[in-house]
């Protein structure tokens, strides 16, 4: 599966540099502060850092790596510690709003590798890795061309990681396109 989403990263690469002549083309970075509740634990403190481009003011495509700091949660048998990291590719969809078109209404779909590290009451650290299929939306302001702010809500299914089914997410972050 690893070699899917580098094949999908690759493609996007590839996407990235061949239309480098398109008018409308522009590449980007952005960080993202994340909130994700995965049932069994809520990582507050987490991130996500990417690289993506707009082929055009409704379309897009963002290779992302996502990380969280570890959670402790208090269970009736002791205390359980969770953290996550991911890595995959988001397709964008953007609807821009207004005259001036600085706010867009932002729709995402996109597939993630996901690893998740827990430790129950003390034993040994085990990791649980599967694919997560995300959807999300969101809304997003651009102060001038090349800054912007982006608010987004994420559900991702996944495919059984331990007790895991499904992900929620939230993000705030800045995106800086060149």
């Amino acid at each position: 599966m690893r070699r899917t989403i580098a094949l999908m990263a690759a493609a996007s690469a590839l996407a990235f540099t061949a239309s480098a002549s398109a008018a409308e083309f522009r590449p980007y970075v952005a960080a993202d502060y994340t909130y994700t509740d995965a049932r069994a634990a809520t990582f507050n403190a987490g991130g996500k850092v990417s690289v993506g481009t707009d082929y055009n003011k409704y379309f897009g495509t963002e290779v992302f790596y996502q990380f969280t700091d570890s959670d402790r949660v208090n269970t009736g048998a002791g205390t359980d510690e969770f953290s996550m990291r991911s890595y995959g590719l988001d397709l964008y969809g953007y609807l821009p709003l207004g005259c001036d078109q600085v706010f867009a209404l932002v729709g995402t779909a996109g597939i993630a590798d996901i690893d998740i590290k827990y430790k129950e009451d003390g034993a040994q650290r085990e990791t649980e890795n599967g694919l997560g299929y995300r959807l999300g939306a969101g809304v997003q302001y651009s102060f001038t061309d090349n800054l912007a702010v982006r608010a987004l809500y994420r559900y991702t299914f996944t495919d059984k990681l331990g007790s895991i089914d499904h992900i929620d997410e939230g993000s705030l972050g800045l995106r800086y396109s060149f």
